[in-house]
């Protein structure tokens, strides 16, 4: 199967990336307020992806992951969904890509491998050729790790990891948790959106100029090198 071309875009190859920060404010998946992250800090914002929960926010985000996989730029064969969030994602935005001409296959892994049936560890088609890593945000890059490591050991290439969300802000050192993913395993990491993609949707209305104030400091005081 061969590798998806660079597509050709609307005018604005950006405008989704602010079109998806409204639609997860709207959805309620995106907040604003105080709330503290796995890192012991206490963010002036929360994105929690498990909010698109019906059918019409899991379809339209699957959209946005089929447009941001579309223009990353990245060539790749098929999906692969870490479990757990990563397995819907993988086999909506499938579908969604589908949609658009470009029909490709997915797979997913399970938890603990299967001793029964089809057996082992990895459902859907076979890892094979370049394969897009799909999950909603990057932490500690465990689930990552574990996924690029089932796909080479399946004999396949790890082509990059697509995320919802990229909060650009320091992991464990000067780089963002994306930023120490895409070095370690050697692959790029996008995301549909990226803080400073909230930002710029938020400056565009007059009624959130707190929340930009509050996320500016927080990027003063957290934010990763560029």
């Amino acid at each position: 199967m061969s590798a998806l071309p660079a597509p050709t875009l609307a005018p604005d190859p950006h405008a989704f990336r602010r079109e998806f920060v409204a639609f997860a404010i709207e959805s309620g998946a995106l907040r604003f307020g105080e709330f503290k992250t796995k890192a012991g800090r206490l963010s002036p914002y929360f994105f929690n992806s498990g909010l698109f929960r019906d059918g019409a926010t899991m379809g339209a985000l699957a959209g946005y992951y089929a447009q941001a996989a579309l223009a990353s730029g990245i060539a790749f064969d098929m999906l692969f969904g870490p479990a757990y969030k990563g397995i819907t994602l993988a086999a909506c935005t499938a579908v969604s890509l589908a949609a658009l001409g470009h029909n490709l296959p997915f797979c997913f892994n399970r938890k603990e491998a299967k001793d029964h049936g089809e057996g082992g560890n990895i459902v859907g088609a076979p890892l094979a050729g370049r394969v897009l890593i799909l999950d909603d945000v990057i932490t500690d890059g465990a689930s990552k790790r574990e996924a690029v490591e089932l796909i080479r050991v399946a004999g396949a290439t790890p082509a990059g990891v697509l995320i919802a969300l990229d909060r650009q802000e320091r992991g464990s050192g000067e780089l963002s948790a994306a930023q120490e993913v895409g070095r370690q395993f050697g692959v790029p990491v996008t995301a549909i959106a990226t803080l400073e993609d909230v930002l710029a949707t938020l400056r565009g209305r007059p009624d959130r100029k707190q929340e930009v104030a509050r996320i500016e400091e927080y990027r003063q005081r957290y934010g990763a090198v560029a």
